[in-house]
């Protein structure tokens, strides 16, 4: 299994992957109008990927298992976690992406798309609302590692300052294995290990 989990994108995606990307946006389809919600697509075309736009909530399940059989990596954008994790688990395509990436499909996320690839997502409540999605009320995530994601710890943006980090570890640290990330930080799971790139 190969995981490249980034808190914002990152200058060694090509060397993780080449080739085709099923981009699954679907974290970001309520900040459709913020610029940051494009900016992965820009990166990920400057690197010299190919995107094949993936939206889960609007594509019936066995396209999604066709294109995720065709490409050669997948990438889960990043937005709204508990939104995302609720339009993966409601569409069942949660268990058809986990298939792939078992299967050996490379598998980037980015923020949200981090956070959902560890065991749980409860701790990222502080980070981002449970209320986008009251329908979901099992915030197991997909585990394919046993790191919970906070992503974006620098603490230097406006809508993550570090006391919410702080607040996190002290109400979560005990009970999750939590994994910080700086932007410019990924956690890399592949053959040789897992560890900070």
């Amino acid at each position: 299994m190969r995981l490249l989990l980034t808190s914002f994108g990152h200058d060694r995606v090509p060397e993780f992957v080449s080739g085709t990307l099923a981009y699954v946006p679907d974290a970001a389809r309520s900040f459709a109008d913020r610029p940051w919600a494009d900016t992965e697509r820009v990166m990920l075309r400057d690197q010299g990927l190919n995107l094949v736009e993936l939206p889960v909530n609007s594509t019936p399940p066995e396209e999604i298992d066709r294109i995720l059989g065709e490409v050669d990596g997948v990438y889960v954008a990043g937005g709204e976690t508990f939104d995302l994790l609720h339009v993966l688990r409601s569409t069942g395509a949660d268990e058809i992406l986990t298939r792939h990436v078992r299967a050996g499909l490379p598998y980037i996320g980015t923020s949200a798309g981090s956070v959902i690839a560890g065991p749980s997502i409860e701790p990222v409540s502080l980070l981002d609302s449970p209320t986008v999605a009251p329908g979901l009320t099992d915030y197991t995530g997909l585990r394919l590692t046993e790191h919970v994601i906070l992503p974006h710890a620098s603490g230097t943006a406006p809508e993550f300052p570090i006391d919410v980090y702080a607040e996190t570890v002290k109400r979560y640290g005990e009970n999750f294995p939590l994994l910080l990330l700086r932007d410019g930080q990924a956690l890399l799971v592949d053959g040789s290990g897992t560890r900070l790139i």
